[in-house]
């Protein structure tokens, strides 16, 4: 043979292709590979950043189906007496002398008006083993019996409906030691007259 190819002796060439279009093509395949995964993570990313698309706006629609506590102002009630319009009775029914005309005395510089003062009718003395007793008539359950509560808080109260008049009783009882200190008196007062607002829930959807 003539030309590029001469065979001299027994050994043919190798004929071999060239490799630079294979390289090329390798080459062009892991472009296109590294591309794709970078594209891919990027997003990835993007959605981490952004909620998510459509799943985060999908999300976002069931915040209106959540429960939520609301504070609804309370019932109108009657007005709470002011202590300067109660008065009060104090009677002892226990065997210490003094603690009535004491007692009646503190109330007094606390506001309150002062009617009867001293020992407790029969029906009541020696029987009142708690802190006290507060008497009333009906009218004065929701109102003159809680507002003098704040002074003696462990004091039971009852009201008896053939009672006339306003005024209150307060028994001393056995267990009694001394009124409410005046600054948790005022405390227990301005809560009672100013309660809060109960809350209410509510579900949506």
């Amino acid at each position: 043979m003539g030309g590029k190819y001469r065979i001299k002796g027994n050994k043919h060439p190798r004929m071999r292709r060239p490799r630079r279009r294979g390289r090329l093509v390798v080459l062009t395949v892991a472009s296109v590979v590294v591309l794709g995964v970078g594209g891919w993570g990027t997003l990835q990313l993007i959605d981490v950043f952004t909620g998510g698309g459509k799943k985060a706006s999908a999300a976002g629609d069931g915040t209106d189906c959540g429960t939520t506590t609301k504070a609804s102002p309370s019932p109108s009630a009657k007005p709470l007496p002011q202590p300067r319009t109660i008065t009060v009775n104090v009677l002892n029914a226990t065997t210490r002398g003094g603690l009535a005309k004491k007692t009646a005395d503190e109330l007094k510089k606390r506001g309150f008006k002062i009617g009867d003062v001293g020992n407790a009718t029969e029906q009541y003395d020696k029987k009142v083993k708690g802190t006290g007793l507060l008497l009333g008539p009906a009218a004065a359950l929701d109102t003159s019996l809680p507002v003098l509560g704040t002074q003696l808080p462990g004091a039971e109260r009852r009201t008896e409906a053939a009672r006339k008049g306003a005024a209150v009783d307060l028994v001393i009882g056995d267990g009694f030691k001394e009124l409410a200190t005046k600054p948790d008196a005022d405390r227990a007062l301005t809560e009672l007259a100013t309660p809060e607002p109960a809350p209410t829930t509510k579900k949506g959807c």
